[in-house]
């Protein structure tokens, strides 16, 4: 399978420079070895706008007219609608139903056009409206633009911390963590790519194991609070990960919720679930990472304010 380069990479960060935020690596004062990449700063809340502003900087112009569709539960659906706009690009979103309301909003918000359907329909209600407009399918996370994007991120961690040791990141779908650790791999080759995920839709961690994907479903992936986190990898994020991923760690929901209050109180950074996964890791399972400089991906910001009060209640971390 042809895998994303770090050529690839350098060549979506010169095409979404003008959309996508130069996220700051951020020293906490509770770990003088670990730095945070917070990507919940961006112009959406999460790193997916840098993989769906490079999907939309590959249009071919003459479809351009035709706009781009995709489905999401939310992060991606929002950054796709961003960057659309941006480019002056319809957009349609395919939601499922029961997706978190604050993250439907802002898809309306930034000019989507949303359709709510059953949670099963959502890909093939995607691949109708395609079929039948000419509008570009961008999935969110299945596709190489979408990684090379992502990737940026890696790129700017080295390029900020060109002696990381560590970085953790989090892992759906596997776009970000596929992206990241290609990029940090190419870079840094002495550095550790390590991806997290929960407890509770650990399909990653069980895909790498089996040697191939492994789907939970979602009757099991939904327990998680981490609704970023609940699709399984693809085949093409998998072999990415088998290629460049050094490991996998797993946290539960307590240790989430201790992250996410850990990042507001002390970081002053509101995470998400998803967001917080890879500092639970740093938190909770720094004996079974490598020793050295750390950075943590704090992937989204766009949490229900239910959620983060909760999470604001729970133990500190």
């Amino acid at each position: 399978m042809d895998l994303v380069s770090l050529a690839d990479i350098r060549a979506a960060a010169r095409a979404v420079a003008p959309t996508v935020l130069r996220t700051p690596l951020l020293p906490t004062r509770w770990d003088d070895r670990l730095w945070l990449k917070p990507e919940s700063l961006q112009p959406v809340g999460s790193f997916k706008l840098r993989g769906a502003a490079h999907a939309v900087a590959c249009l071919d112009p003459a479809r351009r007219g035709c706009g781009v569709v995709t489905h999401s539960s939310g992060n991606h659906g929002q950054a796709l609608a961003y960057a659309a706009r941006a480019a002056g690009v319809p957009c349609t979103v395919v939601v499922p139903e029961g997706a978190p309301t604050v993250k439907v909003d802002q898809m309306r918000a930034h000019g989507a056009e949303v359709v709510l359907v059953p949670r099963e329909r959502r890909s093939a209600e995607a691949d109708r409206i395609a079929a039948a407009t000419g509008a570009v399918l961008v999935p969110p996370f299945d596709d190489r633009r979408i990684i090379a994007g992502q990737g940026t991120v890696g790129l700017e961690v080295v390029e900020d911390l060109p002696d990381v040791d560590v970085v953790l990141v989090p892992v759906g779908g596997g776009g970000l963590a596929s992206g990241v650790a290609t990029a940090v791999r190419a870079l840094r080759p002495s550095a550790v790519v390590v991806g997290v995920e929960p407890a509770l839709a650990a399909e990653a961690r069980d895909s790498l194991a089996a040697g191939e994907v492994v789907v939970w479903g979602e009757e099991r992936t939904y327990r998680t609070c981490a609704d970023g986190l609940r699709l399984p990898l693809s085949p093409l994020t998998f072999a990415h990960l088998r290629a460049r991923l050094d490991g996998i760690l797993t946290v539960t929901e307590d240790e989430i919720r201790a992250a996410m209050g850990r990042l507001a109180r002390d970081a002053r950074l509101v995470a998400e679930p998803s967001g917080a996964v890879a500092l639970a890791a740093r938190l909770f399972h720094a004996d079974e990472l490598p020793t050295g400089r750390t950075v943590a991906v704090v992937s989204g910001g766009n949490v229900d304010p239910n959620v983060l009060t909760a999470a604001l209640s729970a133990p500190p971390g």
